[in-house]
């Protein structure tokens, strides 16, 4: 087991260096073939989202559509990869942080109902309620 790193998904999907972009994507094959087996942290997935958004300039739903391939990978150990995959959603349609998105999302598999915020975005979620202090 392997760690993966945010500059190689970044190098993979940005393509602004084309031959590590190929070498990227030679290693996510393996990966989806099982053939070789990567782990990566959650720091590593917020941080991948949040440079294409700010720094690169992507839009949330294209995003969306670069992750869920990255979280479908078969050989890529991720725990509770369910809960991106719907936080991406949340994200895309929305109109939220990440950050938000997941939260929720966790919150709800949780089944807590109920978040302490100053942050409006919560009031967009359906099924938790938005609570101030």
């Amino acid at each position: 087991m392997r760690f993966i790193d945010t500059n190689l998904f970044l190098r993979y999907f940005t393509r602004d260096e084309e031959e590590k972009a190929q070498k990227v994507l030679a290693l996510l094959k393996r990966v989806e073939k099982n053939e070789e087996k990567v782990t990566t942290s959650p720091l590593v997935i917020f941080e991948t989202i949040f440079t294409l958004e700010s720094f690169y300039k992507v839009p949330k739903k294209e995003i969306k559509e670069l992750m869920l391939p990255i979280l479908n990978l078969r050989g890529l150990k991720l725990p509770d990869k369910g809960i991106y995959q719907q936080a991406l959603d949340a994200y895309a349609k929305k109109n939220i942080s990440f950050t938000d998105a997941f939260n929720a999302t966790f919150c709800l598999k949780k089944g807590i109902k109920e978040i302490y915020s100053y942050d409006e975005d919560f009031d967009k979620i359906e099924g938790i309620k938005r609570i101030t202090p």
